[in-house]
């Protein structure tokens, strides 16, 4: 049995269910996805959905398990608090639940293939971690980190519940959306696991872990609807595990942006094979889900006000339109929808 788990809110769920349901494509073995709901609207909309091999669980039955969160969340915003989250979700899910492992996965990344291989890879380590593994001209080490916290795991041992108990620690004392003193959010924490703490291995399949500050390492090929990259001009032909879709925006009117595409690449396989399957399946989710209870409304994000002009620019081109047909048909998670 393999123990994930996750967090979002309302603004979040086309993204958190898209997930779920690569998760559940794609994953061979049993496994139970821990969904930490960040509002009353996504809880009671998860609860209605009676999602196989999921568990809700309120952000107050967290807050209730971990009091010190509380303390946090007075003094942070709402995605900071989110970010403090992170570790405690994974120490609640170990101790309530008594799990030998749990992997934390962000709510945006979506699965091409069974990600136990990455579990695998770990061996009898207690601690699994993944690199950003930046290309060079977009290394954002400094401000954002040597790892990514996308996809990390702790198993239930003395090394790895060192690590974890010291980072939910480090998380509730220090968490912001900024860089001070070596820290930004819960990040850049992890960039001296390795020699700090025992029993820590760092992914090394690439496919793990492909996101929009590192894809121009790759060609990517496809074979029987699986996606291989391959590496450095070899054709090694590494299955693509997740991709990592950073900061797509949900507009209106079925619109849809990312600034980071434009920004990254303008990798033409990328666009066809990941980017346009992916918002199309966002776009069906965030139009539909309110026909499973009309009460619930998807809030659509805006543009950020405060992104350099030069993202503003790159946002505004990447605008992806999604239309429907008259004659569409929608099933989300056995429910026909439209």
């Amino acid at each position: 049995m393999l123990n994930f788990c996750t967090l979002f809110d309302i603004n979040f769920i086309s993204q958190g269910l898209s997930m779920y349901e690569s998760l559940k494509e794609h994953c061979k073995n049993d496994f139970t996805l821990y969904i930490f709901a960040f509002c009353d609207e996504s809880y009671n909309l998860l609860k209605e959905l009676n999602l196989k091999n999921v568990k809700v669980i309120s952000l107050s039955e967290l807050e209730e398990g971990i009091p010190a969160l509380l303390t946090a969340k007075n003094n942070r915003t709402k995605g900071e608090y989110c970010w403090t989250c992170g570790s405690a979700s994974i120490k609640y899910c170990i101790e309530q639940f008594n799990l030998d492992q749990c992997t934390y996965l962000d709510a945006d990344i979506y699965f091409y293939s069974d990600p136990k291989v990455l579990l695998d890879e770990m061996g009898d380590k207690s601690v699994l971690i993944t690199e950003h593994r930046y290309t060079p001209c977009y290394d954002q080490t400094a401000t954002s980190g040597k790892y990514c916290v996308q996809f990390v795991s702790f198993k239930n041992d003395e090394y790895g519940m060192k690590a974890l108990n010291w980072w939910v620690d480090r998380c509730i004392e220090w968490c912001y959306a900024k860089c001070e003193d070596g820290k930004f959010g819960d990040q850049k924490y992890l960039d001296d696991w390795a020699e700090r703490f025992e029993g820590v291995h760092v992914l090394e399949h690439l496919g793990g872990g492909v996101a929009p500050w590192n894809v121009q390492q790759y060609n990517f090929d496809t074979n029987n609807d699986e996606i291989y990259l391959n590496c450095n001009g070899k054709n090694c032909n590494i299955p693509l595990i997740f991709y990592h879709y950073h900061d797509i925006k949900i507009l209106k009117n079925g619109l849809f942006a990312d600034a980071n595409y434009e920004y990254y690449t303008k990798n033409e396989f990328v666009k066809d094979f990941l980017y346009k399957p992916y918002t199309e399946k966002l776009a069906f989710l965030s139009k539909n889900l309110n026909k499973i209870n009309p009460n619930i409304k998807i809030i659509k994000n805006k543009y950020e006000s405060d992104l350099p002009l030069k993202r503003l620019s790159n946002l505004r081109k990447s605008i992806i339109k999604i239309k429907f047909g008259k004659n569409a048909k929608l099933e989300i998670f056995g429910k026909q929808i439209i």
